[in-house]
């Protein structure tokens, strides 16, 4: 007896069926993208879809746009488009573009900032990792009424602003941003630290000015206390800090090589050659290590420090002056011997 073979009309349905499947793969698993490494959409305020597919052709290295437009407009995206930063990891799937576009579900922005001497630097520095330019951002942080609420100065308010990862939304606002490192300010002044500032006599501000003077002095984390340390003893006797770093930022250059008399006779309240004390504020935005050298300093008698000759970047302290002119002498001639005049 023959078996009966298959009819027409199950083949027709079984390629109707592959073609569906064909079709259901190509609008929503195979990816639109060629890459080879995350690439982060940004949809800005205002966008269009149009817009937003262009972006996607040139960020996401897109070789056709037609199923995810079919897609979009099947949900309706054009009416509901959600502002903000968008990761497409290699082969992500049609499926998965319109669901985070549609959704608004951002990938956060894990921002990051240190080496910092201006907040014009560190608003410039932000707005490379942040849908908000750097001017909109300065004049945020130069609003006086957040900083009032702090007992900040227009001097020491940078203080604020702790180097460290904050993990935030690509389009957060200016003010939630300001409200963020206020928050992770309070955070960093925990109780432990308040007492270690009162131990050594300083407030917040003042331990971040003189954390910002150390971490200019030296790049050495290890001697960061010991320098802490020399320039708490120079307040405890009233003697001038004399450190070229507040002379640079007085002159307004920080390339400067070699401190000379003229520098030290410029007028400025940052000239600790002619100030007794702090200046008014810090001279750089200082890192956490700074500012827990300062707050842990090393107990010792030294009251003077000079770059050691060989440009380790490391120094020779000294109790007297005697031995820090002698100090000083080795570091002078090695200058000379290296041409370095400025």
């Amino acid at each position: 007896m023959k078996l009966k073979t298959k009819g027409p009309v199950f083949w027709t349905i079984l390629a109707i069926g592959l073609l569906i499947v064909g079709w259901l793969y190509v609008m929503l698993l195979k990816s639109p993208c060629d890459l080879k490494e995350t690439a982060y959409l940004n949809v800005y305020p205002g966008d269009t879809q149009e817009k937003v597919m262009e972006q996607l052709r040139k960020v996401g290295n897109a070789r056709s746009t037609k199923q995810l437009e079919f897609l979009l407009n099947l949900v309706g995206y054009k009416d509901h488009i959600k502002p903000g930063q968008y990761a497409l990891k290699p082969g992500v799937s049609p499926f998965r573009i319109v669901r985070v576009l549609r959704s608004g579900l951002q990938t956060p922005v894990h921002l990051t900032f240190n080496n910092m001497r201006t907040v014009e630097e560190l608003a410039g520095r932000l707005s490379t990792q942040l849908s908000t330019d750097s001017l909109t951002l300065l004049n945020c942080f130069r609003q006086t009424a957040w900083r009032d609420s702090l007992q900040l100065t227009e001097n020491d308010y940078m203080c604020v602003f702790i180097p460290d990862t904050y993990e935030v939304w690509w389009n957060i606002s200016p003010e939630k941003l300001r409200g963020k490192f206020v928050q992770a300010w309070k955070y960093f002044w925990d109780e432990t630290r308040l007492k270690e500032a009162s131990k050594i006599g300083l407030t917040q501000a003042q331990v971040s000015t003189l954390a910002s003077i150390v971490e200019e002095e030296t790049k050495k984390s290890d001697e960061m206390p010991k320098v802490a340390g020399l320039y708490l003893n120079r307040m405890r006797i009233d003697m001038p800090l004399q450190a070229d770093p507040t002379v640079k930022f007085a002159v307004g250059d920080f390339t400067i090589k070699r401190i000379l008399r003229q520098h030290t006779l410029i007028n400025s309240p940052y000239n600790t050659y002619k100030i007794i004390g702090l200046p008014p504020g810090p001279i750089r935005i200082p890192s956490i290590r700074a500012l827990d050298a300062t707050l842990q300093p090393n107990r010792h008698s030294y009251l003077y420090m000079c770059a050691k000759e060989d440009f380790s970047g490391y120094h020779a302290f000294a109790t007297t002056y005697e031995q820090h002119e002698a100090n000083a002498v080795k570091y002078r001639q090695a200058l000379n011997k290296n041409g370095i005049m400025r």
